[in-house]
């Protein structure tokens, strides 16, 4: 998909703080943008941080990426660090380096205690209640404790295990209104991902894969997308002065 409109979160705001700034990935939806500053917003509130740190959200045009996602290409997926905001203002060369807080443990089998804190809990709650969320995605190691912290509650059937996702929580937005070639996620229905849906990711053969068998042939490296790939529309957002 691509991105028609896109604006850019600012990199600085009283409760946020945008990372990575070399890789120019800070752009969406004017709805992604305004549930960002409104949940920003809210962090201090529920958990007691300064604000949050913003990972990628979108190209200018949206579009593929040519490094670190299939996804983020239509302006409304963002990546939230689970590690809080400092109390100060990063520069421009420590937003390249600065290493964000792993929250799993190195078995892979729980969150790690001395980082994941009742305070990430009410953080992910929070976008999860926001009515414009659509899914969050994150390790299944977070979401075991989620389910254990707050079993039953009606907003974990946004929160969905998927691979790696250990030190950030991806959120995807609903399909805006002026947007109507936007597909929607799948209903997320009653189940709320902590039964046997997240069991199987603890499974042993998933927590420690065996190691891969080198092919005799390696395979051909995938073409990266081409924009006869992407929907017709998106010639046009992409040629566009």
């Amino acid at each position: 998909g691509c991105l028609a409109g896109g604006i850019a979160l600012p990199v600085n705001g009283q409760t946020w703080q945008v990372m990575r700034l070399s890789r120019n990935r800070n752009w969406g939806h004017p709805d992604l943008i305004a549930f960002l500053e409104r949940f920003a917003a809210k962090v201090p509130k529920v958990a007691g941080w300064n604000g949050i740190l913003v990972g990628d959200l979108a190209q200018p045009r949206g579009g593929p990426m040519l490094t670190g996602h299939a996804s983020h290409q239509v302006g409304l997926d963002a990546d939230i660090w689970l590690t809080p905001m400092p109390n100060r203002t990063l520069g421009t060369e420590e937003r390249e380096s600065f290493p964000p807080q792993l929250m799993v443990r190195a078995d892979r089998r729980d969150i790690d205690p001395k980082i994941f804190t009742p305070g990430h809990v009410q953080v992910i709650r929070a976008a999860a209640e926001d009515p414009e969320v659509e899914r969050i995605f994150v390790n299944a190691a977070i979401k075991k404790a989620l389910c254990r912290e707050a079993p039953g509650a009606a907003w974990q059937s946004k929160v969905r295990a998927y691979w790696g996702h250990d030190y950030h929580m991806h959120v995807r937005l609903r399909c805006p209104k002026d947007s109507p070639d936007c597909t929607p996620q799948g209903p997320v229905g009653k189940e709320d991902g902590c039964g046997k849906e997240l069991d199987w990711w603890f499974r042993d053969a998933i927590i420690n894969p065996p190691p891969p068998v080198e092919p005799k042939v390696k395979p051909k490296p995938k073409p990266p997308i081409t924009m006869a790939e992407l929907p017709p529309s998106c010639r046009d957002v992409l040629i566009a002065k």
